[in-house]
């Protein structure tokens, strides 16, 4: 059987035609989608996760992640203009590279997208905890704490994970709406906790600025990384956007600019204020605040924080349903992840899928293993991404682009060497349980989807007639 079997542009126009998704997001939304994604826990919670690693000088990991992320961001642009479909770097794969290439790319955005939500939601649940503790109210251990952490199940992790997936599943406009609301308020808390803490800086805690390293400068860097998926979640949109072509490569490079200037401003206020091994991984911000005395303030930034990771759960769960959806769709997977709902017009079966899987990781799972595991995915998809511009330069020369990424070949090959630079400094065990993940999805292609595949039975039909 052949393994690297591309999917035509016909083909591709066939599935969506078949699917029938409403497009009913403009330009507003989908903007509002990326920035829901990235201006969250990148923020509230993967900050003081990487400034143990990294010192003060998670500054500089932040620019790092964020200077890779934007020169990738260039060339989601240029595909997503190309080939307006769901599925974002797994649908590019399958067109550029292949079917097998597409399956590892579609199990990689699956660690992305699905850890995300359920890093997002035990970084949530530490926020939640934070703010009642502060209030005087403390939920038991046991019910609130992963077993990793002394506890038995994470349940409020859980529970807003459930929520936002029963939001899902009732349909995108009305998500959109939420989330639309979210991101003001999220941009403006963050802003107030900018404004109170810069006057409280202490410059002594930015010294010794490199404690760990540049080796700790990168490994900050990777563990941050994946607080810019967002974007990757915008691409996943196109098929639900009104004008694709022109709103989703918009969106992007309108997302990832805000997104660089708040989380370095954040970063460098945050360690300003507090050293760095004194920083609360999973209440980071609104402790700072608290520890200065400023508590209505930390108030206000915690239950901003509550809300701001909320937006960035819906975009994540969202675009994981949407790869689901497109695997589904060619086969890969079975036929009812695709199945639209008769009413809300959502992927309703792989939408309650990816609720349950998320919510498990993350009611079972600590934080510190969920961030790293999920930005070797995001990784992974970045590299296939920049290679595809290149292959697609030279393959389809002639193919319509309402955006070309500058500087090809040697903005691609940039953003691949910094990626690889990212996955070598990631730790084993985290290398251990991507690559037992990826194990599994290759087992789920070789048993079920290889023989299921829409491309196999195309060409078991062409032999039949021969």
């Amino acid at each position: 059987m052949n393994l690297f079997r591309k999917k035509s542009l016909n083909q591709v126009k066939e599935s969506i035609q078949k699917t029938g998704l409403s497009k009913n997001l403009r330009a507003k939304d989908i903007a509002a989608l990326g920035i829901g994604a990235v201006v969250g826990v990148g923020i509230f919670v993967a900050t003081g996760e990487g400034a143990h690693m990294a010192g003060p000088a998670i500054i500089l990991s932040f620019i790092f992640a964020g200077i890779v992320a934007c020169l990738c961001g260039l060339c989601y642009c240029e595909l997503s203009t190309m080939f307006p479909v769901a599925g974002s770097t797994y649908s590019y794969a399958y067109i550029a590279f292949g079917e097998f290439t597409a399956v590892i790319i579609g199990w990689c955005l699956t660690a992305e997208y699905i850890v995300a939500a359920s890093a997002v939601a035990s970084g949530w649940s530490g926020t939640l905890r934070g703010i009642l503790q502060s209030a005087g109210v403390s939920l038991p251990k046991a019910i609130s704490t992963s077993p990793w952490n002394g506890g038995i199940v994470d349940l409020p992790a859980i529970a807003i994970i459930m929520l936002l997936t029963a939001l899902l599943y009732t349909g995108m406009k009305e998500s959109s709406r939420v989330n639309n609301m979210i991101v003001v308020i999220k941009i403006s808390v963050i802003l107030l906790f900018i404004f109170l803490g810069v006057s409280h800086i202490d410059t002594s805690n930015y010294h010794p600025f490199i404690p760990n390293g540049w080796h700790g400068v990168f490994t900050g860097a990777g563990t941050v990384f994946f607080s810019f998926l967002g974007f990757d979640a915008i691409s996943t949109s196109a098929e639900e956007a009104a004008d694709p072509k022109r709103d989703v490569s918009r969106g992007i490079i309108m997302c990832l600019i805000v997104v660089c200037i708040l989380y370095v401003s954040v970063a460098t206020v945050l360690t300003g204020i507090v050293p760095y091994k004194e920083i609360v991984s999973d209440n980071a911000v609104p402790e700072a605040l608290f520890r200065l005395g400023i508590r209505w303030g930390s108030a206000l930034v915690g239950v901003g924080a509550i809300l701001g990771m909320i937006s960035t759960m819906i975009a994540v769960l969202y675009g994981q349903v949407r790869v689901f959806m497109a695997m589904s769709r060619d086969g890969l997977l079975p036929k009812a992840f695709c199945k639209i709902h008769s009413k809300h017009k959502t992927p309703y079966i792989a939408t309650v899928v990816a609720g349950v899987i998320a919510s498990t990781i993350a009611g079972f799972l600590p934080l510190s293993v969920i961030v790293e595991f999920v930005s070797i995915g995001t990784l992974m998809s970045f590299m296939v991404v920049s290679a595809g511009v290149i292959y697609l330069r030279k393959t389809m020369p002639n193919f319509e682009r309402k955006f070309k990424c500058p500087g090809v070949p040697f903005t691609p090959i940039i953003t691949i060497i910094c990626c690889i630079a990212l996955l070598v400094s990631m730790r084993a065990v985290t290398w251990i349980g991507f690559i037992v993940w990826l194990s599994i999805g290759l087992i789920v292609y070789f048993i079920y989807g290889r023989k299921h595949s829409v491309l196999q039975q195309i060409e078991d039909k062409k032999k039949m007639t021969v």
